[in-house]
């Protein structure tokens, strides 16, 4: 199988936007030139309300995922959407499946909707969510959504409702393809129990203990996590699993280094199709709209032919 490549709207621009984007005619002209340069999908992280602390030692902002997705969904024709990944406990799973379905019916059926339990409790405090049990609430906000989808009702303990119904559905049957964020334990159960695919994290051991997730930082222990995936998975009778990878290289490009990142990724694009990754994801560290044209054409030219 082909790999996929998704790009990832660069996180440091948010912060900046307006001098980031100049004239350029905002997130749409974004868009097209990623489809031009012939990228399967873009997509938006999340973070509504981060502490000054954590943004001072690293963080980052980020426009609402389904706002800024719809505006890039709009302007192209053939790229998928991506929440890379949307915090599910952040907002209602009945919101939530309004808000991807609505996406998912305007784009034709482009979204991919990647979810994660979220990892910043500062936050979650902020926004009046339960850290503590986001894992569990994770679960059957899946559960939940997928059966407002279906035009069914859901009778979990959280978020058991009577009564209720909201239309219109999503385009794809069944909903978005739903992928789980995150190296733990919990969140490959929910890769291979509750979804259609899985997004680990490339991260050091000090990164590890901010993002509150196991590190990752070889291709050997990917390799071996995504086997196990897909052979749980197939003891369920369930398909393989889409495996979506920011590469170990990336750090070259948060030095806006794309010739780097370039010369060292393309030689091991078919090692990572081998580990069993489906996707790669890339987030250039751009500086304006301009470097990002440049950047992006120069992505697509070097790693795309594979």
């Amino acid at each position: 199988m082909a790999l996929k490549f998704n790009l990832t709207f660069p996180m440091r621009a948010v912060k900046h936007y307006e001098r980031w984007i100049g004239g350029a005619g905002g997130l749409g002209a974004v868009a097209r030139v990623v489809e031009d340069a012939g990228f399967d999908a873009v997509s938006m992280s999340e973070h509504p309300y981060p502490d000054r602390k954590w943004l001072a030692n690293g963080g980052h902002h980020a426009f609402d995922p389904f706002v800024s997705l719809s505006m890039m969904a709009a302007a192209t024709e053939h790229l998928r959407v991506i929440t890379y990944a949307m915090v599910a406990g952040y907002r209602s799973p009945y919101l939530a499946a309004k808000s991807a379905a609505s996406l998912d019916l305007l784009s034709g059926g482009r979204l991919t909707l990647g979810m994660a339990a979220g990892y910043l409790q500062t936050e979650f405090k902020a926004l009046g969510a339960d850290f503590g049990r986001r894992g569990k609430l994770l679960d059957e906000a899946i559960a939940a959504m997928r059966a407002t989808w279906a035009g069914e009702e859901h009778h979990g303990p959280e978020y058991g409702v009577e009564g209720h119904l909201t239309l219109p559905g999503p385009a794809q049957p069944g909903g978005p393809p739903i992928w789980i964020g995150g190296n733990s334990a919990a969140a490959q159960r929910r890769a291979r129990e509750l979804a259609d695919g899985w997004m680990p994290m490339a991260q050091s051991a000090q990164m590890a203990e901010i993002t509150r997730t196991p590190p990752l930082t070889d291709l050997a222990t990917l390799r071996r996590m995504v086997r196990e995936q897909n052979a749980h998975r197939a003891d369920a009778g369930n398909p393989r699993a889409d495996i979506s990878f920011v590469t170990f290289e990336n750090h070259l490009l948060r030095r806006a280094d794309v010739t780097a990142f370039c010369d060292a990724l393309e030689p091991r694009l078919d090692d990572y199709a081998d580990a069993g990754v489906t996707w790669i994801t890339i987030e250039p560290a751009s500086r304006s709209f301009a470097d990002f044209q440049a950047d992006v054409t120069t992505l697509g030219r070097r790693l795309l032919k594979h």
